[in-house]
């Protein structure tokens, strides 16, 4: 690109000194014979001669180059030019050839006019501005090779200085394509838009490790929180038939009540797979986005109050109250469904860890930018180093051990707020108070 832009400023340059030579002789030369013709009309072939003579008395640098003859014979009526020159047959009226002038040869440009019964020859030696011309263009040729030198050597070295930035991004990639993980990309210090380059590859690293490690966590838990539900139903199966007493009478049950309890305790405990892998399916589905195309504008009130009539029955029945503080609208543009089981779990959390006679509140405010939504409780709350990991799939706190659960309530969370570009925040509900509680924020664009 540099090579090519010096070269066509060169030609410019040169057609700006080279052709403007040209094209004054062309005009000099236009604009004497215009003169010498006007001159034929008032004076004739006489008044002619004698212009030319004139014209020739007073050049100088002796430049101008004429010669008058009868059209059809070869006698000279005036002029410095000894014979008629010898034109190309398809340069027209206008055109360069050698001459000799005053005995002397020269290039030379030359304009033919026919008048009646002469002709005419106006023109200019150009011998000067031909080595003008050359040695322009000799510069021209040289300017343009050390051009190209000069934009082959930039090059070069813009080449090497940025294969020299780019190595610690080259030995990052193939340290990781060779499975060490840990691997990251040096910043220079520089802040430039490698270092930025390199920051954001570093971000990407670590969210990809953050990523396997939790498909590797989830796989553990996976393994480890189905192996205990299948494993009971397996052993209630095995003793409801251990039990049932031999040589009963065919087509008659031994022991309904044993085998009847034992089939609704494997229903039970395969109902919590099921939920478990609808679960994983629903924070899959947010985390990549997939329900993004369900996204649609609607009232997030009307969502947060049905979440709230579904959940009081659940509260009244562990003796708590649960308390609403909701605006009279809400617009958001996302997904209903997705938000509303949201909610529904961080409600199911709050009751859940929530003791008797406690009160779990629903609020939700509007702010400039965004919409906030809490559920507040008044459980034992989260540690700091809990709550880093909170949102992490199957990730229980030693509270919540003897609680039911799976630990995918707040992930499923976590992936909706993440899917609606919003931000989740664990807080203490009553920060001094013992037990401190937990306050949940979900806070998310306007749109």
């Amino acid at each position: 690109m540099f090579a090519s832009a010096a070269i066509a400023l060169v030609a410019v340059l040169w057609w700006a000194t080279a052709g403007a030579l040209d094209r004054q002789t062309d005009a000099a030369v236009r604009a004497d014979a215009i003169a010498l013709a006007e001159r034929w009309r008032e004076a004739g072939a006489t008044g002619l001669a004698e212009a030319i003579e004139e014209r020739l008395a007073v050049d100088v640098e002796n430049e101008s180059i004429y010669l008058l003859m009868e059209a059809e014979g070869t006698r000279r009526l005036a002029g410095n030019l000894d014979r008629w020159p010898n034109a190309p047959p398809d340069e027209g009226s206008w055109f360069r050839t050698r001459v000799l002038h005053d005995g002397i040869a020269a290039e030379a440009r030359l304009h033919r006019i026919d008048l009646p019964g002469l002709r005419l020859i106006v023109g200019r030696d150009e011998s000067e501005r031909e080595q003008l011309r050359r040695l322009l263009t000799e510069g021209v040729f040289w300017a343009s090779g050390a051009v190209v030198l000069f934009a082959l050597l930039g090059a070069w070295l813009l080449r090497h200085a940025l294969q020299a930035r780019m190595s610690p991004v080259f030995a990052t990639t193939a340290a990781i394509a060779g499975g060490d993980l840990s691997s990251r990309v040096a910043l220079s210090g520089r802040g430039d838009e490698f270092d930025r380059l390199a920051q954001t590859l570093n971000i990407m690293l670590e969210r990809i490790v953050t990523l396997m490690e939790g498909v590797r966590g989830v796989s553990d838990a996976i393994a480890h929180d189905l192996r205990t539900p299948i494993a009971r139903a397996r052993a209630k199966l095995e003793d409801a038939v251990s039990e049932a007493p031999e040589g009963a009478r065919p087509g008659v049950p031994p022991d309904e009540a044993t085998l009847r309890a034992a089939i609704e305790q494997g229903i039970a405990d395969l109902d919590g797979i099921s939920r478990i892998f609808q679960a994983l399916l629903r924070i899959a589905e947010a985390e990549a986005g997939a329900r993004r195309a369900a996204f649609a504008p609607f009232d997030l009130v009307p969502v947060l109050a049905d979440a709230a009539e579904i959940y009081e029955v659940a509260a009244e029945a562990r003796n708590q109250q649960l308390a609403t503080e909701l605006p009279e609208r809400l617009d958001l543009v996302g997904d209903r469904d997705l938000l509303l089981q949201a909610i529904a779990n961080l409600l199911d959390n709050a009751i859940k860890f929530t003791s008797p006679g406690g009160t779990v509140r629903l609020m939700a405010h509007t702010l400039p930018a965004a919409i906030e939504v809490a559920v507040c409780d008044d459980g034992p709350g989260l540690s700091p180093e809990d709550r880093a990991h909170a949102g992490e799939r199957f990730f229980r706190a030693d509270k919540a051990r003897a609680t039911p659960g799976s630990g995918l309530g707040l992930s499923l969370v976590q992936a909706v707020v993440h899917l609606h570009a919003g931000e989740l925040r664990l807080e203490d509900a009553a920060p001094g108070r013992a037990p401190p509680g937990l306050r949940v924020v979900l806070r998310l664009p306007k749109p």
